[in-house]
């Protein structure tokens, strides 16, 4: 017999399932582990594993009715076999058990007390080893939907009955307008972490403009949360893909986190110190990430499920799948994915299917993985080159070479998988949805030429502004189109600001045209200053006026922008000699802001239109002023 079957016995025997410390003294000792070797790699003490152990062969003398040790346990049960009668215990024990629960379906993190948690024993204590040393760093990387915020959460309990302190910090809960600046950010992040450990607010004592944002940060934690507390800190930082969407401050707060851990080695106070970063790897694809953007610390890579651990998985959903091969069918289906394996359970639990139904519609669009399908599909439309790769990939069934960032990138999707220097499918769901769904080779690479070539006009048509190297008003117009179709397309709120420099005319009649060139030249360069994401587009719009587009980006977010590119403008202190009313004596803007979520009944002329009745409300009220024009209201399609 195997040790998952010894495993199964004795959960059914016991009338109870083992805890997570008992099966994993069992599988260890079935590999030949000593006690000692377990209470070092997995951080218990060799006592009181030697205790718990006791009880486990004295439970297994009874069961098997021959004497068990540790040193013989491996040795009597392998080559033994369940007996019939021993077979049937343990499948009507899984079905009682099954029977009692309700079934869950795959949605989120699985709770803490959920029947349905396949347990990882042996990666969970890695972990948790991994964060009691000082200084530690550990990352915790996957694909979507492959269990590890429900790895984490198991962790994070564990920790929270020891003596460390335990904070965790969820990014997603993070304003837009957080990731402005990084100062804005740093603060957040301190603000942060301060409030879980309970400490009062103290940035004013530790932050200083002098020295930059990220040496106030580390004094801050140095000097003030690490010196107030006398335990470690386990410090968790979950959904950093948040942070990758803005390079800006990620290209900022990954090294100043590498700085922390390498202080570690040499300054005590930052040992107390554990970083747990927990992220997806799905975000690489569109940020165009070609490696982990963080590279330091213990990485740990989620496994699929094993076949036994889907056939125990089966068991508690109420199938009896033991002496059949539809565990194995299924796993042919689709892998050990964890979310794909669930829901199929899930389904079949609830007897909606038969296993033959549903594995035949699954790599259709009538089958349960409908919306993950429709999703992967969606997201390769927007890069032919992977398109095109994983086309090559579904088609030979010895599987293809990629070049390594194609391979990296669709790995990271949990498209592929790599077979030496080859990479195939990572399920046969994917084999057969994508080789109907894809286009041929021939016409894959004839549309790549088509795309190539409309980039190649667009970039004519996006042409720069010779004086500011801005975008000019044509490529303005260009980009405009293309952002708003994805605004739409994701429901995802569009802001714009239109900017005119105030009395320019009056500036360059008085001053001359060379010094009016200089001072639109220095306004776009403190427009630019205010601007930190890639996505965003700033163009010169028209002689005198500037136009910034902010997706992904709400009314406050903007407006914040539009205060700051003032500010800045003004600071830049270009005298002129003119008085009309108005009391400024150096240049100055005068901004209007609009932001919507694009809808159907709605056009870019709108948003254009309502941007530029903000911008003469401004002008109106006295200039130099921001105003926002709230009347465009947005339509969700």
């Amino acid at each position: 017999m195997t040790i998952d079957e010894v495993l199964a016995l004795l959960h059914a025997t016991r009338k109870k399932n083992l805890t997570p410390m008992q099966e994993l003294v069992l599988r260890q000792a079935w590999k030949g582990q000593t006690y000692t070797g377990m209470a070092q790699e997995f951080h218990y003490d060799a006592d009181y594993l030697k205790k718990a152990a006791a009880h486990l062969w004295h439970s297994l003398c009874e069961l098997f009715e021959v004497p068990i040790t540790k040193s013989n346990f491996r040795t009597t049960l392998e080559e033994r076999s369940l007996t019939p009668e021993q077979k049937r215990v343990a499948i009507e024990f899984d079905r009682a058990i099954a029977q009692t629960r309700a079934l869950e379906f795959p949605s989120g993190p699985v709770a803490l007390n959920s029947p349905f948690y396949v347990a990882r024993p042996e990666i969970e204590e890695l972990i948790y080893t991994e964060i009691s040393k000082p200084g530690s760093v550990t990352r915790i990387k996957a694909p979507s939907q492959m269990g590890k915020t429900s790895l984490m959460l198991r962790v994070l309990e564990r920790v929270s009955r020891g003596s460390d302190r335990l904070v965790r910090v969820d990014f997603n809960q993070a304003d837009n307008n957080t990731f402005d600046r990084l100062d804005r950010f740093l603060r957040w992040f301190c603000l942060a972490v301060g409030r879980q450990l309970q400490l009062p607010p103290r940035l004013e004592m530790y932050w200083d403009e002098e020295i930059g944002s990220k040496i106030s940060c580390t004094l801050y934690f140095q000097g003030y949360l690490l010196e107030k507390i006398s335990d470690p800190l386990v410090l968790v930082l979950h959904e950093v893909d948040r942070v990758f969407e803005y390079p800006a401050i990620a290209s900022e707060f990954l090294p100043l986190l590498r700085s922390w851990y390498e202080e570690a080695k040499q300054v005590e106070i930052w040992q107390q110190l554990r970083l747990v970063v927990v992220h997806n790897t799905d975000i690489y694809i569109p940020l165009k990430l070609n490696q982990s953007p963080f590279n330091v610390g213990l990485p740990i890579q989620l496994p699929e499920f094993t076949a036994s651990q889907v056939q125990d998985l089966a068991d508690r959903h109420g199938l009896n799948w033991l002496e059949s091969d539809r565990t194995e069918q299924l796993i042919n289906m689709v892998g050990g994915h964890p979310y794909l394996v669930r829901l199929a359970l899930y389904w079949l639990g609830r007897q909606e299917f038969t296993l033959e139904q549903l594995l035949k519609a699954a790599p259709t669009l009538a089958g349960i993985y409908r919306d993950r399908l429709r999703h992967l599909f969606t997201t390769l439309k927007k890069y032919p080159e992977l398109e095109i790769a994983l086309q090559q990939v579904v088609a030979d069934p010895e599987g293809v070479a990629l070049k390594p960032v194609v391979a990296y990138k669709l790995e990271s999707m949990g498209l592929i998988r790599l077979d030496g220097n080859r990479c195939v499918p990572s399920c046969e769901l994917y084999r057969l949805y994508f080789s109907e769904q894809l286009p041929s080779e021939e016409s894959s690479v004839y549309r790549l030429q088509e795309l190539e070539q409309e980039n190649q006009e667009l970039k004519l048509l996006c042409g720069t502004d010779h004086l500011t190297e801005l975008v000019n008003r044509r490529g303005f117009d260009g980009k405009l189109d293309l952002i708003w179709q994805q605004s739409k397309e994701e429901k995802a709120p569009l802001s714009l600001i239109l900017s005119d420099i105030d009395f320019f005319r009056i500036y360059n009649k008085t001053r001359g045209h060379k010094a009016g060139d200089e001072c639109l030249c220095q306004v776009a360069g403190a427009i630019c200053q205010e601007i930190h994401r890639p996505s965003d587009v700033v163009a010169r719009y028209g002689g005198e006026e500037f136009a910034v587009l902010l997706p992904n980006t709400d009314a406050a977010g903007a407006s914040y922008i539009a205060e700051n590119i003032r500010r800045s403008v003004k600071a830049l202190g270009i005298e002129r000699e003119y008085q009309i009313g108005f009391p400024a004596s150096t240049i100055t803007v005068s901004l209007g802001v609009v932001s919507t979520i694009p809808g159907k009944k709605q056009s870019t002329d709108d948003l254009i239109q309502a941007a530029e009745e903000a911008l003469h409300q401004s002008k109106q009220q006295g200039r130099d002023r921001v105003t926002l024009n709230s009347n465009l209201t947005p339509h969700r399609s």
